[in-house]
């Protein structure tokens, strides 16, 4: 992982329960959803302001999403001056906004 990159250790926890939660469902499964996560990262570096604007999120805060291909997943994050924090990996169906509470 990029080290500009930090997870929040929620949003950690989320990646890692989602992935061992597909991996027991199919052989590998979990390993494609940890893939295409990672993939999602690695645009977010690339292209930081190409992630549209999160729902019920005000518009003064710099909070970003972008979906993971082939899962019912977006990456919820905040690029700050040093680094961008992964603040959810964020199922399409759980509550909206579940994760504010982890903003400063």
């Amino acid at each position: 992982m990029n080290p500009r990159v930090r997870f929040e250790d929620e949003a950690d926890a989320e990646y890692r329960l989602a992935g061992r939660w597909y991996e027991e469902r199919r052989e590998h499964l979990g390993i494609e959803f940890f893939d295409a996560v990672n993939a999602t990262v690695d645009h977010i570096v690339a292209m930081p302001r190409a992630g549209g604007s999160v729902p019920r999120v005000a518009s003064e805060l710099p909070i970003r999403r972008r979906a993971v291909a082939r899962f019912p997943y977006h990456v919820i994050y905040l690029e700050t001056a040093t680094e961008i924090r992964i603040l959810a990996i964020a199922h399409d169906r759980r509550k909206p906004g579940y994760w504010q509470t982890r903003l400063p």
